[in-house]
């Protein structure tokens, strides 16, 4: 039984103690006056009556009831019940006259007589009861204001008295319940024992009903759940929930007092079957908020009144009940139900709460649809949150522990197991959850195996089932719940039939407040006392009752390996991969070591798996015989890896078990050392986190104890021959729980003395437990060297991640001591005794777990000196093996193998030993197809030149092959350490390097390699790849390193001139830039005026060039001696005259001599690179312009770039002009008008008018302006003109609109006509039906101009011209102008290609003769950035999350490509339209590079041959200065800027033009690969240094071509690659046969071009394949090798290609090159004078031709052409088929751009000629036929075949008859050697001797018979013709 009400308390106003005009409130009666002793009273009631503070009020207010709850010290809640009124009482200001003069009084306020005070009437009880309280509490109120006749004392006396049964008694039948009705009334109590409810009346007329829960565990909610849903929704509650089981601060807030607590209380009653621990005040007053700063958690109700006061709190959780609101903090971070546990209790909620959602769409909802009553659903939402958390917890009893079962059970939960077994290791949620105190009180309290259980128990053991199946059905999930939600209810209202009885209220005259009431009285104590007294004695001599608690075994439900997740979460492990770890395991018992050996790769993988590892402890444990298991030294190496793979992949939590199962292994497993010397397996499994972890330690502790226990009570129980309940199973089968719940139960039936016993034996067991687990500690945290003083980890839990293993090479664990960190410690580190920190780790240990098991102290003493003693042993025993474990011989490792170098190239540091590891690429894993190669062992050389990886893959069965990556150091890009974990140990650090050559090497150094090492290599390397100054690379210190070279003296005197004229020149520049900083601020060139006499000599010097340029005699200066007039054919020749005479742009000459006709000339203002450093020292510029207005013309554009010509269109005459981007100056210039008047001329004004100048001299050179106009002025430029213009011109204007459309980004297209190609030029077909033209839409930019002078030029348009060009009418329908009137109707002359960005804000002139097209081009770091994703796409350094093409996709790299041959195909198009273009972009030396490079490459043949694509990348790249160094990054100076690849995005575009032309270039793809890899490689000086002008300053620009340092070295790449393609065809393309005069132009869309294998080909059987000299002398080791075959075994040519490991351009060459290789071997077999192999081909080609001319068959080079299947190639806008008898043709269009209509081009073989070659004819098949017998078998007869000679397939067939269809065997003729006369044998036909001839083979010989002599003579004539054809 218990008291309804502990005290009665009258709390009032105190007027003496008002502070500041705020009230506080006194106690100013309590009863009973002396407290309960098992219940002391509350302090601070007072505060909690008022939580807003006390205060007097004008008005009366009315009555109020809530209900706080306050802790006190032990954790026990009390529940005070405040019924507040508002008594009248004379205003205290006016009453008391000596306070009138306080400082707080308000003078100028009229204070009102009367005001109201509160008083507060409160229950204190222990129980929650709150309508009681309000029932109670409201009838005192009534008897006082009604002033009823029964005394107050008379009714708080019966309320204090009044005893109510406890919850959970036994349960009566109803019908006794309902005889309560006849009670008499006055009867202060009426008690029915052993009843659930409870009659009360307290003697006023009233009488309630108190009904107790049956289960006093399960909360009591009333309608609070219900009621926090509907305030806070769905997602609220839950984040609220989840808030405060992960501890997290949460304050409510509203105005209502009672809404406060009920929300409190709904928090609590969800969280059930936790209870919540921390701070719990539903109501806190304001006085109190300072709480809220407190750093623990708590759930907390304050009145919205102190809102603004709770703002500032930045760690709190504030929920609104009022607004519906949960505001969470940014810094606030709350783990949310793992899925789908989240989202199927939100769907549950919400089929509760509103059940009409589901049915909302339906055309025929069901009627009733109505939600529960407020009641019901208050336990439905109850039921939904107990059946989560059955979900969560479901299982939990498996993970208990129970290490001592007397006095007291005492059990420990295996975190680590619960959330391993579910796959939940990395879950927050609950992670945080079980390390909470909530659930530590849940284990303590619901552990015990034998108690009374409830609700969750049953349902959380028993129905663990039925849950698994409504995981899926929302419906039975909500059939479930409200099968709970009954039983809760039930539980709170067991006769909810049985109504509440009546309870007076104040009646309405008492609450009006005109009424004046009397304020409540004092209350006579002694009469309350008496009452109590009475009370007090009656229960002393009523017989005790006693709680009937009906204990139990607590049910543990299924195990947890029977209800894991089964969403394939934990790794499947197949049954074949098991299977392999046990064949595994029987092979190394066995002694099978080989076997092993070739399964030890799969096992390690298949060790990954959970499944796996537990397999290799279960496997393990069956080859233990006595706690003992020997082993020799390879089996224990086989072991202990694969026990420290099976380690590594476990946490340090060892969730799955594995350690704890390794545990006994590692103490099992030995080898013997020598004479009394054993190692055991845990002196090499050492380094693993697990280990370090105290929660493992007291897991694996608590585990066994818990075995010890259990087999403890089994002995005894079968000692004493116990019977068991039946049902139960066999007694083996009991788990610890079922043992420890019947021995909690016979507990007490048990004397002392047995009870004494047990908790002895118990304590022991713990005890010898304790001892058992010092030694394993320290087996396995001491090291094998204590001497290197391996520590703890510095965090002692295993927090920090280990980075190597401890797989042990010699020794196996000898030299792994050398790895420990000695600079991690234990927790204090200073200590540096590596024993010391071992037994202070144990000690902690120790102290735990034994104090946790209730070790007694005198136990715990002796540990704590026994401690010390057992590590110091094991240090004894440890340092015996390891003096042993360092004489066993090293186990063998691969021989490092030597790589080849090049001459020159030396050694830095010998090899280092190291593993290749594989990267994100899968070809070279196995996981392709094929063997795996990588992970490879070998070693890391670092040369002055290549970084190289050489080694043997680590897999046994293809551990033969040698793998080989490497790539030149220079290419470096970027040098990464990381922690490189390999498949079966842990290495200490590894380096991850990528080369912009497109390779990467990631390596995990050897346990040997020592770190200081591997700083030395990294120094190397740096060193190496950044040099302080380019001469430091390898093309210049090439065979330096080792010793100086000897020839640099010889080298100097060879040649003095060459040096002389690279430092004059030198001199020269410098001296002038001196004297331009001078006289100028800025950098800029002086005006050639200004200029000393020097420099006008130098103008006036005559210098020619005749068109021989051998025999000239040219020189540069007066500055240059008659003697180095060699070294000035250098110049003029690095100058490209060469070029420029080709194409006719000039000579040499002075203003005298040089011919007026001539548009341009060859100017030397820049022979000094005076004007610009970067540009070379002979450009071209227009005839007129004199030298010194190119000097104030380069001022406007950046780095002095000004524009030059670079090239000419031989037909249209069109020129080609480069320059940089203009200054911002230079912009205002370029698009001012002529006609604008200025007052004063100023400089730049008149440096504007140079420009132009400039630009009209360029246009008046073109002979299409000279036509138009007569003469070149600007004035005389008509549109008519367009009438008579040539009309390929005009097919190709279209073209031209649409192509400035793309590049510029304008959607309308521009107002061009549209229609047909002409026919000079190549590029992709377009379909036919293109109706275009007739509708063009329209556009901003307009290229066909009308150009005419001033005010005439709108009257000078003729609009019929302008219609019938620009494509449409006009004059708009209203009349008006159209725009394109403003637009000129004539194409311009000059089209200026500019940055978009440069040119904002200017306006076009329309006078000009030139058009600015802006266009956005790609900057520099936009193509910096995109090669490193590209790299990064191409050579992964892990698996990749997204695919191969989307990461090529996402890097842009495409799209570059595509912009770039955009521009230039625009470019090409408008020279060959006749109108000049200017690329002028950025800085001039990248992307203006690129263009005006593509562009010649596209429109002239020439520069598509070997010669002249290097004297184009000569002049473009060379010459013009790209900063070849800058941009590669080349020495340390420009490190900082990276690595641009501006050349490589140049050869990428021409790659492209190579693969959609192929019979237009001389050379091949591998010749663009071979550039690509060498422009960065720095072996040759070419492509080194910024600019001709840095090339004289060191020298290395004239280098003549003899001057070398050996034979082998080039200091060219050029001199290279023609010394190669002299010796064989390398790098020539087979299927060049190029067209006349031929423009190429390639389709630019992104989803034309190709990704370029040389990203992403890779050949791990040798470095790449670019330094040839390699190659040979591979090849010359492979062939030293096969020297010796054995010729016993047949020899077979078939070999294996790999695609990434073989250079499949090696192993299967083309016919080719194989056919021209085996001449050449042929020739040098026989003793004959090799021919070159260029003479060959062409003289093949030759006769070829001469063939089909003769024949009028089809071409060799069209038959090549089909017949290497490359008829999808194209050769010109469509591939036709004509038929010459039909003259159809049929067009076949391959894309569109444009459209047009393909006609065959005239002189060129049509393609059904080609074919026809192919439709063979049977007699052409069969040049010769007839009778032959042949020999048949030994002692076979000769038999008569017909015998047919096949010229086409080289081979002579037989068939049984003429008639037979089935050939019977065939001779390849390819393998006959010889034809020759023979002669009859004894079986052989009786014909003439002379029929019979032999034909001998390289595997046998034929013997024929003809049917006669001339037959026979006839066949072998036939047979010899076959032979020498072929």
């Amino acid at each position: 039984m218990a008291r309804l009400a502990d005290y009665f308390v009258v709390v009032g106003y105190d007027l003496e103690k008002r502070v500041e005009g705020e009230g506080q409130g006194c106690i100013l009666q309590r009863f009973p006056e002396k407290d309960w002793e098992d219940s002391p009273f509350p302090q601070g009631i007072e505060l909690f009556c008022q939580p807003s503070g006390w205060q007097v009020v004008p008005e009366q207010q009315p009555a109020s009831f809530f209900v706080a709850v306050l802790t006190d010290i032990n954790s026990d809640r009390h529940y005070c019940a405040c019924f507040t009124f508002w008594e009248c009482l004379d205003n205290p200001q006016k009453a008391d006259g000596s306070r009138a003069d306080e400082a707080d009084e308000e003078p100028d306020v009229v204070q009102p007589a009367k005001v109201f005070a509160p008083k507060s009437l409160v229950l204190v009880s222990q129980l929650d009861y709150t309508e009681v309280f309000r029932n109670c509490l409201g009838l005192i109120y009534t008897v006082h204001v009604d002033g009823l006749t029964v005394p107050l004392e008379t009714v708080i006396g019966n309320l204090l008295t009044c005893v109510i049964p406890l919850a959970g008694g036994s349960q009566t039948d109803e019908s006794a319940v309902c005889s309560l009705d006849s009670v008499v009334p006055g009867v202060a109590c009426d008690w029915l024992p052993a009843c659930l409810q409870r009659t009360i009346t307290l003697g006023a007329g009233d009488r309630q009903v108190i009904q107790t829960p049956i289960s006093d565990s399960l909360p009591v909610s009333g309608c609070s759940v219900a009621q926090l849903f509907r305030q806070l929704g769905i997602v609220n509650v839950l984040y609220l929930f989840c808030a405060a089981l992960t501890e997290h601060k949460i304050l409510f807030l509203s105005s209502s007092y009672q809404r406060l607590t009920d929300a409190c209380r709904g928090l609590l009653a969800i969280m059930f079957p936790l209870k919540y621990s921390f701070t719990y005040v539903p109501i806190l007053p304001g006085k109190l908020l300072e709480v809220l700063s407190t750093p623990s958690p708590f759930i907390i109700g304050v009145n919205s009144f102190f809102r603004s006061e709770t703002q500032e709190l930045l760690d709190v959780i504030i929920a609104d009940l009022d607004g519906g609101t949960v505001t969470i903090p940014e810094c606030v971070h709350i783990s949310l139900l793992p899925e789908p546990l989240l989202q199927q209790t939100q769907t549950a909620l919400s089929m509760v709460l509103d059940p009409e959602l589901e049915v909302a769409d339906q055309a025929f909802p069901p009627q009733s649809t109505q939600p529960s009553a407020l009641k019901i659903q208050d336990k439905e939402i109850r039921g939904i949150f107990l059946w989560l958390f059955a979900r969560l917890f479901q299982g939990y009893r498996w993970c208990l522990h129970i290490i001592r079962i007397y006095p007291e059970p005492v059990i420990r939960f295996h975190k680590a197991a619960f959330l391993g077994q579910r796959a939940l290791m990395e879950d927050d949620f609950l992670t945080k959850v079980l390390d909470g105190m909530a659930f530590a009180g849940f284990v303590s309290e619901r552990g015990p195996p034998y108690r009374a259980t409830d609700l969750f128990d049953d349902l959380v053991a028993n129905q663990v089932e039925r849950i698994r199946q409504e995981e899926s059905c929302p419906h039975k999930v909500l059939n479930h719940v409200k099968e709970l939600a009954e039983q809760l209810f039930k539980n709170e209202n067991p006769y909810p039939a049985v109504a509440m009885h009546k309870v007076q209220r104040p009646s309405e005259n008492s609450q009006n407040p005109a009424q004046k009431q009397k304020p409540f009285p004092a209350l006579h104590e002694v009469s309350v006392q008496l009452f109590i007294d009475h009370a007090a004695a009656k229960l002393k001599t009523a017989p005790p009752v006693v709680k009937a608690e009906v204990k139990g075994m607590v049910p543990s439900g299924p195990p947890l390996g029977d209800i894991v997740d089964r969403n394939g979460c934990v790794m499947a492990n197949s049954a074949r991969r098991l299977e392999v770890v046990r064949n595994c395991i029987t092979y190394i018992f066995e002694n099978k070591m080989l076997e092993a050996k070739k399964l030890m790769p799969a096992v390690l993988r298949a060790l990954k798996g959970r499944g796996a590892r537990l397999c290799f402890t279960q496997e393990l444990n069956q080859h233990v015989l006595q706690n003992r298991a020997v082993l020799d030294d390879q089996q224990f190496d086989y072991i202990v890896r694969m026990m420290n793979c099976t380690l590594q992949d476990c946490s340090h939590m060892d969730e799955h078990g594995v350690a704890a199962a390794l545990l006994p292994l590692v103490t099992a497993f030995c080898r013997k050392l020598g004479a009394g010397i054993t190692q055991f397996a845990y002196s090499c499994v050492q380094e693993h986190t697990v280990w370090t972890n105290m929660q493992f330690w007291e897991a694996m502790f608590y585990s066994d104890v818990q075995n010890h226990i259990r087999a403890l009570y089994l002995e005894t129980e079968d000692g004493e021959q116990h019977s068991i309940p039946d049902g139960s199973g066999s007694r083996k089968d009991i788990s610890a729980l079922e043992l420890a719940s019947e021995q909690s139960r016979l507990w007490p039936t048990l004397s002392k003395e047995m009870q004494a016993e047990l908790v002895q034996k118990e304590e022991s067991t713990v005890f010898s437990q304790a001892i058992h687990y010092a030694n394993r500690m320290s087996y396995l945290l001491l090291p094998l060297d204590t001497s290197k003083n391996r520590l703890l980890k510095s965090s002692g839990l295993g927090d920090v991640e280990s980075v190597s293993n401890s797989y042990v090479t010699n020794s196996i664990a000898g030299s792994m001591a050398e790895s420990y960190d000695t600079e991690s410690g234990f927790e204090d580190a200073e200590s540096s005794d590596v024993a010391n920190s071992v037994v202070r780790f144990i000690n902690r240990f120790v102290d735990k777990v034994c104090n946790e098991s209730g070790v007694t102290n005198e136990h715990l003493k002796a540990l704590h000196t026994m401690i010390p003693d057992i590590v110091q042993m094991h240090i004894e025993t440890l340092d015996a093996v390891h003096r042993e474990s360092k004489r066993l011989p090293p186990i063998q490792k691969p021989k490092l193998l030597r790589p080849i170098l090049l001459p020159g190239e030396e050694l830095m540091m010998d090899g280092m030993r190291v593993h290749l590891v594989p990267d994100g690429r899968d070809e070279a894993t196995g996981l392709m197809g094929g063997p795996p190669l990588l992970p490879a062992e070998g070693a890391i050389f670092i040369t002055t030149y290549r970084l190289i990886f050489k080694g043997t893959p680590t897999d046994p069965l293809v551990g033969e092959q040698i793998v080989t990556r490497s790539f030149p150091v220079a290419s470096l890009t970027k040098e990464k350490k990381i922690s490189v974990t390999s498949i079966d140990q842990y290495v200490q650090e590894g380096l991850q390097l990528r080369s912009c050559t497109f390779q990467l090497i990631k390596i995990a150094f050897d346990e040997e390699v020592e770190s200081d090492l591997v700083e030395v290599f990294r120094k190397h390397l740096h060193k190496l790849r950044y040099p302080q100054h380019v001469q430091g690379t390898f093309a210049f210190t090439v065979g330096q390193y080792v010793k100086k070279m000897p020839a640099e003296d010889k080298i100097k005197d060879k040649n003095p001139s060459l040096k002389t004229l690279s430092r004059h020149l030198v001199k020269t520049a410098k001296r002038t830039i001196v004297r331009q900083n001078v006289s100028r601020k800025k950098y800029s060139p002086p005006t050639w005026e200004n200029r000393s006499s020097l420099q006008s000599e130098l103008d006036e010097d005559e210098i020619s060039v005749s068109e021989e340029v051998e025999h000239s005699t040219p020189t540069l200066s007066s500055t240059i001696r008659s003697s180095d007039r060699q070294t000035m054919s250098n110049v003029v020749e690095r100058a490209c005259c060469r070029d420029y005479q080709r194409l006719g742009l000039g000579t040499l000459s002075n203003s005298l001599t040089r011919s007026k006709s001539e548009p341009f000339r060859i100017s030397t203002v820049n022979r000094m690179y005076s004007i610009c450093r970067s540009y070379p020292g002979l450009l071209i510029v227009p005839q007129t312009i004199p030298d010194s207005t190119i000097q104030r013309i380069s001022r406007c554009y950046r780095q002095n770039r000004f524009p030059v010509v670079c090239w000419r269109n031989p037909r249209t005459k069109a020129v080609l002009l480069r320059s940089a981007g203009l200054h911002a100056k230079g912009v205002v210039g370029f698009f001012k008008s002529p006609n604008t008047p200025t007052a004063v001329p100023s400089q730049a004004d008149s440096t504007s008018l140079e420009q132009e100048k400039y630009l009209q001299a360029i246009i008046s050179s073109m002979p299409s302006y000279s036509e138009s106009s007569g003469r070149n002025t600007l004035s005389g430029f008509s549109s008519s003109h367009m009438s008579t213009s040539d009309s390929a011109d005009k097919l190709r204007q279209p073209k031209i609109g649409m192509l400035i459309r793309q590049v510029m980004g304008v959607k309308e297209d521009p107002p061009f006509v549209r229609g047909a190609h002409g026919q000079r030029a190549k590029a992709p077909s377009q379909p036919k039906g293109s109706n275009k033209a007739r509708n063009p839409p329209r556009g901003k930019w307009g290229s066909i101009r009308v150009s005419g002078s001033g005010g005439t030029r709108l009257s000078a348009y003729n609009p019929d011209v302008g219609t019938r060009l620009a494509g449409f009418e006009s004059l708009q329908p209203n009349g008006g102008l159209n725009e394109s009137l403003f637009f000129r109707q004539q194409k311009a002359f000059l089209y200026i290609i500019g940055d978009k960005s440069q040119l904002k804000g200017g306006k076009q002139d329309s006078f000009q003769q030139w058009e600015v097209v802006p266009i956005e081009v790609c900057d520099v770091r936009q193509v910096k950035n995109s090669f490193k994703k590209l790299m990064k796409a191409c050579m992964p350094s892990s698996a990749p999350t997204d695919g191969f093409l989307r990461c090529v996709e996402e890097s842009e790299w495409m799209s570059l490509l595509h912009r770039v041959l955009q521009v230039s195909v625009l470019v090409v198009e408008l020279l060959d339209t006749g109108s000049s273009a200017m690329v002028s972009l950025e800085d001039g030396w990248d992307v203006t590079t690129q263009v005006v490079s593509l562009v010649q490459l596209l429109s002239d043949p020439y520069y598509r041959t070997f010669d002249g694509f290097r004297l184009l990348v000569e002049k473009e790249w060379l010459s013009f200065g790209h900063r070849f160094s800058h941009r590669g990054a080349q020495t340390l100076a420009s490190q900082s800027s990276g690595f641009t690849p501006v050349f490589l995005q140049f050869l990428d575009c021409v790659h492209q033009i190579h693969l959609q032309f192929p019979m237009e270039f001389e050379f091949s793809q591998y010749y663009l690969k071979f550039l690509a890899y060498h422009y960065v490689s720095n072996r040759f000086r070419t492509f080194l240094l910024d600019s001709d002008y840095e090339r004289i300053e060191l020298g290395v620009l004239f280098e003549e071509k003899g001057e070398r340092k050996s034979p082998q070295v080039c200091k060219s790449i050029w001199d290279y690659i023609d010394r190669l393609n002299r010796r064989g065809p390398v790098f020539y393309n087979y299927m060049f046969s190029p067209e006349d005069e031929e423009v190429l132009r390639p389709y630019t869309f992104i989803s034309n071009l190709k990704l370029w294998d040389f990203y992403t080909d890779e050949t791990l059987a040798e470095a790449p394949s670019y330094d040839w000299e390699l190659r040979s002398r591979q090849e010359r080791a492979a062939e030293e090798a096969a020297d010796k075959p054995d010729t016993s075994a047949p020899v077979t040519q078939r070999r294996i290609a790999w695609p990434c490991y073989d250079n499949l351009r090696k192993v299967m060459p083309d016919a080719i090159s194989k056919l021209l290789q085996d001449l050449l071997s042929l020739e040098l077999e026989l003793g004959l004078t090799a021919e070159r192999w260029k003479d060959t081909w062409d003289k093949i080609k030759t006769a070829q031709r001469t063939d089909t001319k003769l024949e009028n068959k089809p071409s060799f080079s069209s038959s090549l052409l089909m017949a290497s299947n490359l008829s999808h190639q194209r050769r010109s806008q469509g591939v036709c088929l004509q038929e010459s008898a039909v003259g159809s043709s049929l067009n076949l269009g391959l894309d569109c751009e444009a459209s047009a209509t393909s006609t065959p081009v005239p002189g060129r073989t049509s393609t059904s000629t080609l074919y026809s070659q192919f439709q063979s004819t049977e007699s052409e098949n069969r040049s010769f036929e007839g009778i032959l017998f042949k020999r048949g078998a030994l002692l076979k007869p000769w038999r008569p075949r017909w015998f047919v000679l096949d010229k086409t397939k080289h081979q002579l067939r037989y068939y049984d008859n003429q008639k037979a269809k089935d050939c019977r065997g065939f001779i390849d003729l390819a393998e006959v050697e010889a034809v020759t006369s023979g002669s009859p044998i004894m079986t052989s036909p009786k014909i003439t001797e002379k029929a019979y001839f032999d034909l001998k083979t390289t595997k046998r010989v034929y013997c024929f018979c003809a049917l006669d002599a001339a037959s026979a003579q006839q066949w072998m004539d036939s047979i010899q013709s076959c032979l020498s054809d072929a």
